[in-house]
């Protein structure tokens, strides 16, 4: 019981009040006491009402302001609303950090890592790619790992966003990565009151949080002759696009740890290490041109690698695009900033993949300050 602590048997609030504590709410409470001041993240699969009771009990027996500086300590991400303490939460605490996707299942981001999309190549969401690449020949891990029934991997994007593969900042939802992006917003209820909830009411939201962005997403597809890389001839918008727009890359990251379960270190591939040869936070004139250099990046097999760099314009304020002057998929590239009447940001990502088995990317972020 070091790791796994239990909760108490009851449905959404009726778990929260006077002697509702148990082992896992009192543990939330202990690792939030100890004197580390890292963000504690609480991934939530289900109801939230062992949190709900953590949070009922730190108000209950601490003053305002040390109650305030514990849960000031928090970050949620809940796969939507599973019990009606969620929302208990959210009006009670306005201030927590609190991802989620409200309403109906269907208008979820999280949704996004097992949604078949018309239009892209969905291998890696394929029973076959499962078959091959966790189930079997993968130890004992794999030899469970169960055939898909409702969904695959349902509640995976919890944590997504916390790999530290150079794309996520857990801190700025509103940047994106693995786990989906998100604006600090209170959305509308016309967007998310209806489909399956769990038999969840669904409620007006009454505070700000950080809940489903929309991304406009246009692929880069590999290309046979010529140029490795193409974009592709249609493009991709909603909430489910932030996410599942990298989940090639997170699926080979799956398959690769899988292999790191029976291989040794010499037969399993490993993630490239990008780097730049210049800030990650640079400042350039509106109109102006600007180099991109992926300089100092290795991979630690030796793997040939491939980069691209794009922008990554909802992450920023600037929504004109940089217009690349040489190849995208250049170690280095040239750029030029789009014209400007105020200072914007804008943010480039480089993506490093290599050409092991599987192929695995890390990232790098650019942010550029666009000066008039």
């Amino acid at each position: 019981m070091k790791l796994v602590k239990q909760g108490l048997p009851e449905y959404g609030i009726k778990g929260v009040g006077e002697e509702k504590d148990s082992q896992g709410s009192e543990w939330i409470i202990k690792i939030l006491n100890e004197k580390d001041d890292r963000p504690l993240w609480i991934c939530v699969w289900g109801g939230p009402n062992t949190l709900a009771q953590a949070l009922y009990k730190i108000r209950k027996t601490n003053s305002e302001a040390e109650s305030n500086k514990l849960i000031a300590k928090l970050r949620i991400y809940t796969i939507s609303d599973q019990d009606d303490s969620a929302m208990w939460v959210r009006k009670n605490f306005p201030d927590l950090f609190y991802i989620v996707s409200p309403g109906g299942y269907e208008n979820s981001t999280w949704g996004a890592i097992m949604q078949f999309v018309t239009g892209i190549n969905n291998e890696t969401i394929s029973n076959s790619w499962l078959a091959h690449n966790i189930q079997q020949n993968h130890g004992p891990l794999g030899a469970v790992y169960p055939n898909v029934a409702y969904g695959m991997e349902g509640d995976t994007p919890s944590f997504l966003s916390l790999i530290p593969n150079g794309l996520s900042v857990p801190e700025h939802p509103e940047f994106g990565g693995w786990g989906g992006r998100y604006e600090k917003k209170i959305p509308q209820l016309s967007t998310f009151n209806s489909g399956f909830t769990g038999g969840v009411p669904i409620e007006p939201e009454t505070r700000k949080i950080w809940t489903n962005a929309s991304d406009n997403y246009t692929p880069y597809l590999p290309n046979e002759y010529g140029r490795t890389v193409k974009l592709d001839t249609v493009s991709f918008t909603g909430n489910r696009v932030t996410l599942w727009r990298w989940r090639d890359d997170f699926q080979n990251d799956f398959a690769a740890r899988m292999d790191w379960c029976t291989k040794t270190f010499k037969e399993a591939n490993h993630p490239p290490v990008p780097a730049l040869s210049h800030p990650d936070e640079i400042t350039v004139k509106s109109g102006s041109t600007f180099s991109l250099v992926a300089g100092g990046t290795s991979d630690p097999d030796g793997d040939n690698l491939s980069y691209l760099w794009f922008q990554y314009s909802e992450a920023g304020t600037c929504k004109k695009l940089v217009k690349f002057l040489w190849a995208e998929n250049l170690y280095r590239t040239l750029a030029k900033a789009p014209e400007v009447e105020k200072e914007e940001t804008t943010q480039i990502i480089l993506r490093v993949t290599d050409k092991g088995t599987p192929p695995l990317s890390r990232y790098k972020r650019v942010t550029v300050h666009i000066k008039p």
